[in-house]
């Protein structure tokens, strides 16, 4: 395993040519107040696995690629039809 920073996010936007926009957000504990915060960032990902709005991926730093894209999508982790065939069964 190299040295680069992996992340986690949901796909929220699939409509550049191989390129998607991925929404990765961080919990965590404010220092002053203790209170959980959700923070979201957006970050653009090169994208040769034709990834679909909704589906969890995991994305690798890379050298830049374009002027936004330094993230390349490394794997589908869950698909959006079998998040959406779960969530059925659950109903």
């Amino acid at each position: 395993m190299n040295k680069r920073r992996r992340l986690t996010g949901f796909v929220v936007s699939n409509k550049m040519h191989k390129t998607v926009v991925v929404d990765v957000t961080r919990t965590y504990r404010h220092r002053l107040y203790k209170k959980v915060v959700d923070a979201h960032n957006r970050f653009k990902a090169h994208d040769e696995l034709e990834c679909k709005v909704g589906d969890q991926v995991r994305i690798v730093e890379s050298r830049p690629i374009s002027r936004h894209k330094r993230w390349v999508v490394e794997e589908i982790l869950r698909s959006s039809e079998s998040a959406r065939s779960v969530e059925n069964e659950e109903v």
